[in-house]
Formats: C-alpha cells, sequence, structure tokens
C-alpha cells in the first residue's frame, strides 16, 4: 500500500468519526420535553402540578402533571443573573414540590459525558473491525503456502557450520555456482537441475547442509515442511504448492525447500481407501508445478528425507529432481569434525581430545555428536566446574547410549550378584572371542531400562560384516544368560533384549544375508520398510512356501541354540576368571578396559585376521 493511500484512509476514518459524534449529539437534544416559558411554570408551581425540579444556572427541568393526568417532561429558560428570583424556591418550599440543584461540572467530567459514548463506541467498532479483519486475513490466508522466508542477513549459515561430508558439499557447490552465476552455464547450453532430494538417517544434517547453500549463495531460502501442506480442506495443499512456487518466482534467485517431502510424496494410490485424497493432489500439483517451472528463473527446489524407497516415482524422474544426493554415515574423521564445530562455543580443558570421543561414538549420526557435547556441558555445570572435562564427554556418551544412570534405585544383593554374572559373562566371552569390538565398559549401575551394560567399542569404522563377526556377536549376546544359568542353575528375564537382538539378527543371516548352508543364498523377505503401502497388504505375495517357513524356524532355533552351546563351552571352561570378574563388579559397579584385562590376566585382542566361519 502506498502513501496516498494512506492518507486517504486517515481522511476517511476522521470523517466517519465526525458524522459519528454529530449523530450522537443530535440524538442527545432530541429529547421528548416540552419546552415551557417561565411564567407558565411559575403558575404550575402556584396550581402544584409541578413534580419535582432540577435547577441549573442555564436551565430548569422537571415534570408536571397536565390536565389529564399525565406527567410531562418539560424545560424553561430561568430569569438571567441580573434580575433574580429570590422568591422560587421559598414558592418550591411551600407547594411541596421536591427540587435540587445540578453542579458544575469540570472539563473532564464535561467531555466524558458528552463524548464518553462515542469514545466506547468507536473503541468496540475497532475491536471487532480489527478481530474481523484478522479473520478476513486467516481465511483469506488459508490457502497461502507457510513456508519461513529468510533473507540474506537472518541466513548466516554457511558451509563452515557443517563438518564432514566433503562430497555431499562438492556436489552441492554447482547449485551455489548456478545462483550467484546463472549466466556461466546457460553460456554452454546447460542446464541446472530443477529439484535435489536429499536422503539419508535422521539427524545426518540434510536441513543444515540447504541452509548452507542458501547461506553460500546469498539468496532468500523458505523452508517448509511436507506435512505444511495437507490439510482437511480439500483443495488447500494444492493452493499452498501454487503459492510457494509463485513467491519463489517473486523473489529469483532463491531457494525453496522442503523438509520430510514424504509427507506428501508417496506412492500414489498406496492407501486401502482409495487414492483421490487431498495428499495425492497436493503431490500432483507439486509435480505440475517442477515440471512448469524454469531453471532460468533461478529458483531451485531442495527437498529432504529419510525414506526415498517411498516417494512417487514421477517425483524422481530427470526433470523434476534431477539430482539425488545420499548423506551417509559420519565416519571417524567426519565424527571428530562435527565434534569440533559443535565444541566451538563449549569451555573445554585442554585434555579433551575429540579424536577419542570420536572412536568412542561408532554410529552416531550429528545430531547425537551435539547432544553429547550439549550433555557434556550440562553435567560439568551440575557440579560447578569452569570447564568441560573428559569424564563429562564419556558420562554423557554412556547417556546419550543408555540414559541417565538410576543410582538411587534400589536392588537387591541377590539381584545385584546375578546382574554381575550376567553382565561378566558378556564381558568374558566378548574378551575370549576371536572377532568381537574390544570391551570399553562393564557396569552394573542401572541406566535407563537396563539393569547393567557392556559397552564394546569397534578400532575403526566397518562397512561390511563377515558371517564370522556376526557368528562371535551372537555368542556374545548369548554370554549373559549363559553365565546365569552355569553360576545359578536358572535363567531370569534379565535377558529379554539380549534374545530378541539376537533372534533378529539371525532371521537377516537367514533371510536376507543368506547365511545359511541348508536354506543357500536367497532372500526370503521383502524390506520391512515397504510395508507401509496400502497394495502390499492386500495384494502381498508369499515369498515362500510353508515348508520353507518351517525350515526357516528350526534353522533360526538351531543357530541360536548353537551360539549358546558355544557360549556355555567357553564360561565352563574359564569359570573361575568369571567369578573373578562378578566379583569384582559387585565390589566396583564399574569397571574400565584397563581393569577388565588386568583380572582376566589378559592382553587386548589384537586387529583380527581374516578366519573362517564357525561351521553351524
Amino acid at each position: 500500500m502506498n502513501k496516498n493511500s494512506n492518507v486517504r484512509g486517515l481522511i476517511g476514518w476522521i470523517l466517519i468519526f465526525l458524522t459519528i459524534i454529530l449523530l450522537l449529539r443530535g440524538l442527545q437534544n432530541v429529547k421528548k420535553e416540552t419546552v415551557i416559558p417561565y411564567s407558565t411554570f411559575k403558575e404550575y408551581v402556584k396550581q402544584k402540578t409541578v413534580k419535582n425540579v432540577k435547577l441549573s444556572e442555564g436551565v430548569i427541568a422537571g415534570v408536571y402533571t397536565d390536565a389529564s393526568g399525565k406527567e410531562v417532561s418539560f424545560r424553561t429558560q430561568p430569569l438571567p443573573v441580573s434580575v433574580p428570583d429570590a422568591e422560587l424556591i421559598k414558592e418550591l418550599a411551600n407547594s411541596g414540590i421536591k427540587y435540587e440543584g445540578e453542579s458544575d461540572r469540570s472539563w473532564l467530567g464535561t467531555i466524558l459525558i458528552n463524548f464518553g459514548p462515542v469514545i466506547l463506541f468507536l473503541a468496540l467498532w475497532f475491536l471487532m473491525l480489527k478481530y474481523m479483519q484478522g479473520g478476513g486475513k486467516q481465511v483469506m490466508a488459508f490457502g497461502r503456502s507457510k513456508a519461513k522466508l529468510q533473507g540474506k542477513k537472518e541466513n548466516s549459515t554457511t558451509f563452515n557450520d557443517v563438518a564432514g561430508c566433503d562430497e555431499v558439499k562438492e556436489e552441492l557447490k554447482e547449485i551455489i555456482e548456478f545462483l550467484k552465476d546463472p549466466a556461466k552455464f546457460r553460456k554452454l547450453g546447460g542446464k541446472i537441475p530443477k529439484g535435489v532430494l536429499l536422503f539419508g538417517a535422521p539427524g545426518t544434517g540434510k536441513t543444515l547442509l540447504a541452509k548452507a547453500v542458501a547461506g553460500e549463495a546469498g539468496v532468500p531460502f523458505f523452508s517448509s515442511s511436507g506435512s505444511e501442506f495437507v490439510e482437511m480442506f480439500v483443495g488447500v495443499g494444492a493452493s499452498r504448492v501454487r503459492d510457494l512456487f509463485d513467491r519463489g518466482r517473486k523473489n529469483a534467485p532463491c531457494l525453496l525447500f522442503i523438509d520430510e517431502i514424504d509427507a506428501v510424496g508417496r506412492h500414489r494410490f498406496a492407501g486401502i481407501g482409495g487414492g483421490h485424497d487431498e495428499r495425492e493432489q497436493t503431490l500432483n500439483q507439486l509435480l505440475v508445478e517442477m515440471d512448469g517451472f524454469d531453471t532460468k528463473e533461478g529458483v531451485i527446489l531442495i527437498a529432504a528425507t529419510n525414506r526415498p524407497d517411498v516417494l512417487d516415482p514421477a517425483l524422481l524422474r530427470p526433470g523434476r529432481f534431477d539430482r539425488h544426493i545420499i548423506i551417509q554415515m559420519p565416519g571417524l574423521k567426519d565424527r571428530e569434525e562435527i565434534l569440533k564445530v559443535h565444541s566451538k562455543k563449549v569451555k573445554s580443558k585442554d585434555n579433551v581430545d575429540m579424536k577419542i570421543i570420536a572412536r568412542r561414538t561408532p554410529g552416531f549420526v550429528g545430531a547425537d555428536l551435539a547432544n553429547v557435547i550439549n550433555e557434556s556441558a550440562l553435567l560439568a555445570a551440575r557440579k560447578n566446574k569452569e570447564a568441560v572435562e573428559m569424564e563429562d564427554l564419556e558420562e554423557s556418551i554412556e547417556r546419550v547410549l543408555a540414559g541417565p544412570a538410576r543410582k538411587s534405585r534400589m536392588i537387591s544383593e541377590k539381584e545385584k550378584r546375578i546382574i554381575a554374572f550376567h553382565e561378566a559373562g558378556h564381558t568374558l566371552v566378548a574378551v575370549l572371542v576371536p572377532n568381537a569390538d574390544p570391551v570399553h565398559k562393564v557396569s552394573i549401575i542401572p541406566r535407563g531400562p537396563a539393569l547393567g551394560y557392556t559397552m564394546q567399542l569397534p578400532l575403526e569404522d566397518r562397512y561390511l560384516t563377515t558371517k564370522t563377526e556376526i557368528s562371535d556377536r551372537l555368542i556374545i549376546l548369548l554370554g549373559g544368560r549363559t553365565a546365569e544359568s552355569l553360576m545359578f542353575g536358572e535363567v531370569t528375564t534379565g535377558a529379554k533384549d539380549d534374545l530378541s537382538k539376537a533372534t533378529d539378527i539371525v532371521y537377516k543371516m537367514v533371510c536376507e544375508y543368506g547365511m545359511s548352508n541348508k536354506l543357500g543364498p536367497v532372500i526370503l523377505r521383502k524390506r520391512e520398510e515397504e510395508m507401509f503401502l496400502g497394495r502390499d497388504i492386500m495384494s502381498r505375495e508369499k515369498m515362500y512356501s510353508e515348508k520353507t517357513a518351517q525350515l526357516i524356524d528350526e534353522e533360526v532355533k538351531r543357530i541360536i541354540e548353537f551360539s549358546a552351546k558355544q557360549a556355555a563351552k567357553m564360561l565352563a571352561k574359564n569359570k573361575d576368571k568369571l567369578i573373578k570378574l562378578a566379583e569384582k563388579l559387585i565390589e566396583k559397579e564399574v569397571l574400565e578396559s584397563d581393569a577388565i584385562n588386568q583380572i582376566l590376566g589378559l592382553n587386548p585382542p589384537e586387529q583380527p585376521e581374516q578366519k573362517e566361519a564357525v561351521k553351524q
């Protein structure tokens, strides 16, 4: 709205205000009062037909009874001050007429009486008008995109804030160069990708990378979520998609970012109840917009998801999301860099070594590592320390992995002894098997839902796992339950989680990894990620016969029992070491790797060489 429109609006409001004042003043003056001469008033006083009188300096008002007995309001003009009527009060008193004087009002009282109703009316009208305008705006904006705009100054995120992901950043630099200098690419006749799809595990930094691209390019950044498009009202999602792209064209060059795009981009006709729903209309509009807009306009769409397998194929084809970039789990070097980035604002002592923390956090993504740094700062502050120390970081890793320690939980001596032998069984088997990761710590202090835990940390990142390594992992998982059976002659419910993990691993060995000699190198079930589709539930093919299902169950049971026997042999052969380790664990509650090796009289396991898999 320009300046002239504001002036015209102000003049209009002033005219409306004055008109209302004049109307109200006119209504105040229009009273059902009979104006009578002063002499007539005096006559009525003598006749005692006047009921009451109000005396003021300018006007005498009151009520009298006419010949028919009807009460009539009147007013009359009294004599001027220069000609006073001293007998009036006596006459009123003698006639028994009620009379009273009206005190002089202050200027504030006069304003409030005269203009109070007007002010009150205008205030109520203004509030009502504002409410109606707000509601109208909401109604008009219902089909508008909820994307948040971050300008060049607001978005200060750059690639310096993104640690690791070097290959991903190289891929995205091309997008940045295009947004900075589009003529460079048009000169050679090349076309920049219309859309970039980032996918990876949750917490790997997809949203952060999209912000960094916009920050590096110095262009506006529209951020929205896939769930913001879909509403209960039909057509709203499609309207918001259109509005998002219109806003992008008006602010070109710019970046449009849709987080969790699988909320609107799933396979069409994937539900059981039919396919013509609001989500599919939104997806169809997104497909049309992506197919219609030209990259010459300088608008690039970046989307993020951790479920690329559920996206509609039409969304992934060239011309829409041309480039698919996978963000891998951070490796050892990447984790160290991520930890350094997140620890910049945290005061830490000189003895803090992020390389050690990175080695002790395998499988952690960027969000997990940020949480580790934050938890360590909170722990140090709770202990009134001036800086974060290594022990705070170690404690924060355990808090992220297993939850906070529950030292207040009362555990009987009998149960404490069972837990100690259970964890000692895990630890001893992990030390004895050749292909296990080194034991870093064992504890019988309850954390989260666990009553105790054994922490193993790999010496290096692994991307492949051999059958022998999986077999050794199974033996370690069953070591705790086997130790209970060996020492107490029965088992407890504490091994439930171990059995669950072991069963899941064995089913994957048999049905997905082809590691069963009896069933051979075949995959006997689909990936569970696709089971969300309605059509898969309704028309799911039978992947194998009942006989094969029976063989799978028998094979799973056989492998688990074989692993339990292997653990039993190891523990029976080293029963004295098991007792010694458990007793020390009861005494200390927590044992580090050095203490474990000293108790068992063993050296830390060396890097395992390639060995033949255990026959199963």
